[in-house]
């Protein structure tokens, strides 16, 4: 797919990693829809992207809410044949903490935001690309999902993210084999740990603890280095059903 005929809906994409794949694709010449349920940080997200960028206020958990914005996103671009999922949250804590066991709901909220909403996008996504005149090896479209190296060796304190990430991981083949008869790729990237506003008020220490667990480079990932690694997704139609991971060589430890 050329750079210059992605129309894509980006959700998590008025900040972090989400905006700087909304800014590498339009400036490749691409049509994006950012997708936010910050109503103020997409407005200014979309006017700072310029004419070829839209917003919409989304919760990614909401399925009527997604089918509604995937549809009018796709009226006002003209088309659309590309979903990146970005949006998602931490839900850091422990199974048994301190003031005792995770309530049930932020477990729930976790993998309703980070699993649940990747379904719904790409679930509503493809429903529309299968109606896309085919291009180059019958491709009417893609959708790229957001991990984490977390899927792997989750940490303690993120068994809720991991299982939310894991299932994300878990889902992308079997998608992607199922989507393969209406001619719709279906990637996942695995970022590991990336700099993004999560980790702007990070003491300086915990901020080069963090870069030195990094084999090489010794240092976080550029928000830019995951845009490149989605725009590379896009772009190379063999690459399908898989997960990859974008991390420096890092594998995490228990804590």
């Amino acid at each position: 797919m050329q750079a210059d005929q992605v129309r894509a809906v980006i959700t998590g994409g008025a900040s972090g990693l989400g905006l700087a794949v909304a800014r590498h694709l339009v400036a490749a010449g691409a049509r994006v829809t950012v997708f936010d349920v910050n109503q103020d940080k997409g407005v200014a997200a979309a006017q700072t992207l310029g004419a070829q960028a839209w917003f919409q206020r989304v919760d990614v958990s909401n399925e009527a809410d997604v089918v509604a914005a995937v549809n009018q996103a796709a009226a006002a671009m003209g088309g659309l044949n590309a979903a990146i999922n970005c949006a998602g949250i931490l839900g850091a804590g422990r199974v048994l903490g301190r003031e005792g066991p995770m309530a049930l709901s932020q477990f729930e909220t976790t993998v309703r935001v980070n699993l649940i909403g990747s379904f719904n996008i790409a679930k509503a996504a493809a429903n529309l690309m299968q109606q896309n005149s085919p291009g180059e090896d019958g491709e009417r479209g893609i959708i790229i999902n957001t991990a984490s190296i977390a899927a792997f060796e989750g940490q303690i304190g993120q068994c809720a993210y991991s299982a939310s990430k894991g299932g994300v991981v878990s889902m992308t083949l079997p998608m992607a084999r199922e989507f393969a008869r209406i001619g719709v790729r279906v990637v996942t990237v695995a970022p590991g740990v990336f700099h993004t506003p999560m980790v702007d008020g990070m003491p300086p220490e915990v901020y080069a603890s963090l870069c030195a667990q990094v084999p090489f480079p010794s240092r976080l990932g550029a928000p830019d280095e995951f845009a490149q690694t989605v725009a590379f997704v896009i772009g190379n139609r063999y690459i399908n059903g898989s997960t990859i991971r974008v991390d420096g060589a890092i594998r995490l430890q228990p804590k």
